[in-house]
């Protein structure tokens, strides 16, 4: 996903392994997994809406937060 303008970029980490075939389905995030078990989700998000629609897909994944940094 590219940088757009007045988006914000974040780092969302989740416990959980995801591969990189789940990028399109989270808006073009890049998903790096960790060899800890936890899975990075980075890139631009465009809005507030659009972080909280995003948040909504790792909850309905029955995936665990483990923190998010902007």
């Amino acid at each position: 996903m590219g940088v757009d303008r007045g988006a914000s970029v974040y780092q969302i980490r989740i416990k959980g392994h995801l591969d990189s075939s789940w990028s399109a389905w989270l808006g073009g995030l890049e998903v790096t997994p960790l060899e800890s078990g936890e899975t990075v989700l980075a890139g631009s998000v465009r809005d507030q809406a659009a972080l909280h629609g995003l948040l909504n897909k790792i909850r309905d994944l029955g995936l665990p937060l483990v923190g998010l940094k902007r």
